[in-house]
């Protein structure tokens, strides 16, 4: 069965929304990071906003190690209620994102094939959190407090976490693997 990783950028403070705070925090082990998840997942998953802004960014960017060819390549399953366009390699996963999307995730999930990328998209990571959809958390924690805007986990949140992985980049980057705690273990 394929897995979904979430791979999202934080600030200490838990805001993960328009992270152009993280700019000064990339180094090799961060783009290192990207670049294997990249290339260990054959599809990406997103909300519609970060799918709008990847779509606007992407397709115009090249690198010698072939990241953005692989970013412009991979198929994408887009949640919206409202994207009535497929571009970019998209497919649409339209319905009440609760409900219909997390059935169709569920069905990604069982088809043939490597990863499903997800990142950003704060409220489908919600979502799929409650419907237990996600297989790991790539959590990378920069160390800088924004103060306001989107938080990953939103008030009343609730999930049991066992850590996997913990690396520390060269800029003070802190990147946690977590997955969900298994149930025979929460009963310990």
């Amino acid at each position: 069965m394929r897995k979904v990783i979430a791979a999202i950028y934080l600030s200490l403070d838990g805001v993960m929304e328009s992270p152009t705070w993280t700019v000064p925090y990339w180094d090799e082990d961060l783009a290192r990071l990207q670049r294997d998840l990249n290339f260990a997942s054959d599809a990406l998953l997103l909300g519609r906003v970060t799918y709008e802004g990847f779509a606007a960014a992407w397709p115009g960017m090249k690198d010698e190690e072939g990241f953005a060819d692989r970013m412009n390549s991979l198929p994408k399953f887009v949640a919206s209620r409202t994207l009535k366009t497929e571009e970019w390699n998209a497919s649409i996963l339209q319905g009440n994102v609760a409900q219909e999307v997390a059935q169709e995730v569920a069905q990604l999930k069982q088809q043939p094939g490597e990863n499903i990328l997800l990142y950003g998209s704060a409220e489908l990571v919600r979502y799929l959190l409650q419907h237990n959809l996600i297989d790991e958390y790539r959590l990378m924690v920069h160390p800088v407090v924004v103060g306001s805007g989107k938080r990953l986990f939103q008030d009343g949140a609730q999930a049991d976490m066992q850590l996997l992985d913990t690396k520390t980049t060269s800029t003070g980057v802190v990147v946690l693997t977590y997955q969900l705690a298994q149930a025979d273990s929460q009963a310990e």
